[in-house]
């Protein structure tokens, strides 16, 4: 039905709207699923609504809460209903007005907008003593968190070599996400690890309470408990929240899943907006099953899709269709455009990830060469982990092209990998001074300010001594003196042993061998790796540090470092094009969502990166993956660039891995290829290319990477048979079926098309490979 009817008076706040966008404002009673396609304009709808609510149906402002998940996107949503309300001008005065004041609680003239956390802080200012805990709390971050929990550990005797800390936080906070107590969550320990979580989770608790402190996730879970245990205050926030809009509700967690029922309840006058499509943080506790079963909770909610796309031409749109089909626990919908043109997808196969980053770049000129309009900040790289960002900073710089990481800092800037570099630097100059007071406590060996005054005093005594030198003559420069104890000079003695063994593996090994030593050596490994995903990723990216000093391995040692930090400090020098706002954007995938540019790149398109390794052997996993490439794809305006490598040099090691499954999805009438050749395939087949060089082979197959599609000529499938040996048929086998190789080893098959089977192995080594069955030595298992 038309949204217009006659019976329905003209809205100045419905113009400009399409009929679905003026249906989703005209439902204001009841409860309200918004299915919002990616670029189909949420924010304008969601922000018409609530001021229509205001101006047309009379609600009061302060009987509205609107959630969100950035302080970025509620500011937004901020701006824009108070522009339709009072208009530019008056609106920029109130903005003014109400920073620093939260989501606006205690404003009865506006209605509450704000970050899930934000609106909560507020609520519990006004009643958390109503829970024992006083209103003016702290709230604790990271840091702060892992001190308090490293206290108590050590009290309890719990080593923190056995039990890292950041991993107990980390488990600690995933029970908060879905409401477990401490009470509850010891009766589902059954693990050493779990097991000590749960003797530290009601501890940590208490000593937040003595201190009149809540941590990140206390904040949502105390305003659940506060609900649950004080019936009447929830009635008054009832009473008041009146109508309530969700955004991006596909990413909520249980916590607040129950937070926003809870507050529903009584009116029932809930919209809530989201893309299950775009549910890309399972990862962190986010469950887009809120979205799914929105229906179930409340059976007479109104459901309107909002499906045109007002961001894409049709063939990114078709593409991204091409994608997510593929996945099974999905709502059904159809993206369109009425901008029907568009240029196909464009896909570069590159030999390695120099390759890769130069045919990007130069495909950035030319598009700046042949267009008048574009600039640099039209342009988006978007990667799968941040370790891939290296290259591609380096070779911007290597072609002047000014850039910008978001959601991140940029490589040779990370924290982990400026503590490797001042590490090397110290070995290469003792008397960088600068360098050593970096890493002196890195990882930490309880070397404290005191320690540092007294050796900045014997330094400043003997002209400026380096600190390299303070220490390592420490005793002697003390003479009688009992500044220091034992144990401390014990301990710097055994700092300048492990910068002195470096030294000498430094005249041993090139640059790439002495990193990997000093990991080992100073025990920088254990160190990153603290049982988080944070920690992975920080081990990963001073991994990749690896791959870029391999590159130096040809030299001499001692040469090779040298050269090495020479070129690292001559890309840090150039790096200052950061500051620019005409730059080329780098960001993860996951940073990206919710933004758009004109041209996208996609870069990393191999199995075991993207879809991520962890993926391919769970399909929840592998589906999630899938809506991230979504998402990547419908950032996209004008055009889309995919790019893969045959080799990737990537944490220290070269892979081989397949093309990405993601890429066959997409309909080739879509793509435009550019890269390598088959030639340079057929290098990698033993015994192939000489034959085809010799005419031995009537007619060039299609390739794949360990194997050969079954459409070729007789005389090369006997050569393919010799080499690899029969294989199997295509219905021989499923995805999910286990099989054995005679060279690699056991895997799972993770992919099926045309006689090709896509297979993940075990050995990491091997990574995933595309086989044919015909021809591969496969067995079923």
């Amino acid at each position: 039905m038309d949204p217009l009817s006659s019976q329905t008076p003209i809205s100045p706040l419905l113009e400009g709207l399409n009929p679905n966008q003026q249906e989703a404002v005209l439902a204001t009673d009841g409860p309200v699923l918004l299915i919002a396609g990616a670029g189909s304009g949420k924010t304008r709808t969601l922000t018409h609504r609530i001021a229509y609510l205001i101006k047309e149906k009379g609600i009061l402002p302060a009987n509205i809460l609107a959630v969100t998940f950035t302080n970025k996107a509620a500011g937004e949503m901020k701006k824009r209903v108070l522009n339709l309300m009072y208009g530019h001008e008056k609106a920029e005065a109130i903005m003014e007005s109400i920073k620093g004041h939260g989501a606006g609680f205690y404003r009865t003239d506006l209605p509450v907008m704000g970050t899930f956390h934000s609106v909560c802080v507020q609520i519990l200012r006004k009643y958390l003593h109503l829970l024992g805990i006083e209103n003016q709390f702290a709230i604790y971050d990271e840091t702060d968190c892992e001190i308090l929990i490293k206290t108590i550990m050590k009290e309890l005797g719990i080593p923190p070599e056995k039990t890292a800390p950041k991993a107990v936080l980390s488990h600690i906070s995933g029970a908060k996400n879905v409401l477990l107590t401490p009470e509850q969550y010891q009766h589902q320990s059954h693990t050493y690890f779990s097991e000590k979580v749960a003797q530290l989770y009601p501890i940590y608790q208490k000593r937040l309470a003595q201190n009149h402190a809540l941590d990140f996730d206390d904040i949502l879970m105390k305003t659940v408990e506060l609900f649950q245990k004080q019936p009447d205050v929830l009635a008054e926030l009832q009473e008041r929240f009146r109508y309530i809009c969700v955004d991006e509700y596909q990413d909520t967690n249980h916590a607040q899943y129950i937070l926003v029922r809870e507050l529903a309840a009584k009116y029932r006058n809930l919209c809530v907006v989201g893309d299950d499509w775009q549910s890309i943080y399972s990862w962190r506790g986010a469950t887009m099953q809120n979205l799914l079963d929105f229906k179930k909770d409340y059976a007479d909610a109104k459901t309107i899709k909002l499906e045109q796309n007002y961001r894409s031409t049709s063939v990114i749109l078709d593409a991204s269709h091409a994608i997510i089909k593929k996945n099974h626990k999905r709502t059904d919908k159809t993206l369109w455009t009425e901008r029907t043109a568009g240029e196909k997808i464009k896909i570069f196969e590159a030999r390695d990830e120099k390759q890769e980053g130069e045919l990007l770049v130069r495909e950035i000129e030319h598009v700046i060469r042949s267009h008048e309009t574009p600039s640099y900040s039209d342009f988006a790289f978007l990667y799968r982990t941040n370790a891939q960002s290296r290259i591609l900073e380096e070779t911007l710089m290597r072609h002047g092209i000014p850039y910008r990481v978001v959601g991140g800092v940029k490589f040779y800037a990370r924290k982990e990998i400026k503590d490797v570099l001042s590490y090397l630097r110290l070995i290469q100059n003792p008397a960088d001074n600068v360098s050593l007071l970096r890493i002196i406590n890195i990882p930490a060996r309880k070397i404290g300010p005191a320690t540092l005054e007294k050796l900045h005093e014997l330094s400043h005594s003997r002209n400026d001594m380096p600190l390299f030198s303070v220490i390592k003559e420490v005793e002697a420069l003390l003479g009688n003196e009992s500044a220091l104890s034992d144990v401390k000079i014990s301990t710097l003695k055994l700092f300048i042993k492990l910068l002195e063994k470096l030294t000498i593996l430094n005249q041993q090994y090139p640059a790439s061998g002495v990193i990997k030593h000093l990991i080992a050596e100073s025990k920088y490994k254990e160190f990153l790796l603290d049982g988080t995903p944070e920690g992975e990723a920080r081990f990963e990216n001073v991994q990749e540090l690896v791959s870029v000093a391999s590159k130096y391995d040809a030299l001499e040692p001692g040469i090779s470092l040298a050269t090495f930090l020479e070129e690292v400090a001559l890309i840090t020098d150039l790096d200052q094009v950061d500051d620019r706002t005409n730059a080329v954007t780098l960001m993860t995938l996951h940073s990206a969502k919710g933004l758009e540019f004109p041209y996208v790149f996609l870069c990393g398109l191999e199995e075991g990166i993207f879809p991520h390794s962890r993926s391919l052997f769970e399909p929840q996993q592998l589906e999630e993956e899938r809506r991230l490439m979504y998402v990547g794809l419908t950032r996209a305006m004008e055009r889309v660039y995919l790019s893969y490598a045959e080799n990737r040099l990537l944490y220290g090691t070269v892979k081989s891995n397949a093309p990405s499954q993601f890429l066959e999805d997409i309909p080739e009438e879509l793509i435009e290829r550019e890269g390598s050749t088959l030639k340079k395939v057929l290098e990698q087949n033993d015994g192939i290319l000489s034959m085809y060089q010799s005419g031995g082979l009537k007619r060039v197959p299609r390739e794949s990477e360990f194997g050969f599609y079954p459409d070729a000529e007789p005389e090369y499938k006997e050569v393919s048979q010799e080499i690899g040996g029969f294989g199997l048929e295509e219905s021989a086998l499923d995805s999910g079926d286990r099989v054995q190789h005679k060279m690699y080893g056991e895997g799972v098959v993770v992919g099926l098309k045309g006689g090709i089977a896509t297979i993940a192995f075990k050995n990491r080594a091997v990574g995933v490979k595309k086989l044919a069955l015909s021809v591969a030595p496969l067995k079923k298992l």
